[in-house]
C-alpha cells in the first residue's frame, strides 16, 4: 500500500517559521522525485518546490524563492519543506506528492506525480 503522509501543519503568525515533514511508504524511494504543492481556498492546486531523486537539485516558485527549503532524507525515506518568514498569503492546504522515475529531473506540473498524500494545513494569520 503506498502512502504519503504529511505533518507539521498548524496555525502560525506572519513572519514565523513550520517545518512540514512527508514520510513515504513508496520504496525504492530514490526513484521518485519528491515535490510540495499547495492549494488555497478558492484557488486550483499550485507547485511549490520539488527535488530530484539524490536530492542534488531543487527548485522553487518565484513566491517561496528565498523562504522555503525542501530537503530529502532517502535513509529515512522523508521528504522536508522548511517554510521561514511565513505569510498570510501561504495559507493553504499543503501536499506532497511523489513521482516515479521522472522523465525530467524534478518536474513543476502536478500532472507528472504520480502519488499524493492527504494534506496538511498551514494557516499564517496577519
Amino acid at each position: 500500500q503506498v502512502a504519503l503522509v504529511e505533518s507539521g501543519g498548524g496555525l502560525v503568525q506572519a513572519g514565523g517559521s513550520l517545518r512540514l515533514s512527508c514520510a513515504a511508504s513508496i520504496r525504492p524511494f530514490t526513484w521518485y522525485a519528491m515535490g510540495w504543492f499547495r492549494q488555497a481556498p478558492g484557488k486550483e492546486r499550485e507547485f511549490v518546490a520539488v527535488i530530484n531523486r539524490s536530492g542534488s537539485s531543487t527548485n522553487y516558485a518565484d513566491s517561496v524563492k528565498g523562504r522555503f527549503t525542501i530537503s530529502r532524507d532517502n535513509s529515512k525515506s522523508t521528504v522536508y519543506l522548511q517554510m521561514n518568514t511565513l505569510k498570510p498569503e501561504d495559507t493553504a492546504v499543503y501536499y506532497c506528492a511523489a513521482d516515479r522515475l521522472p522523465t525530467t529531473d524534478a518536474s513543476r506540473d502536478a500532472r507528472e506525480y504520480d502519488y499524493w498524500g492527504q494534506g496538511t494545513q498551514v494557516t499564517v494569520s496577519s
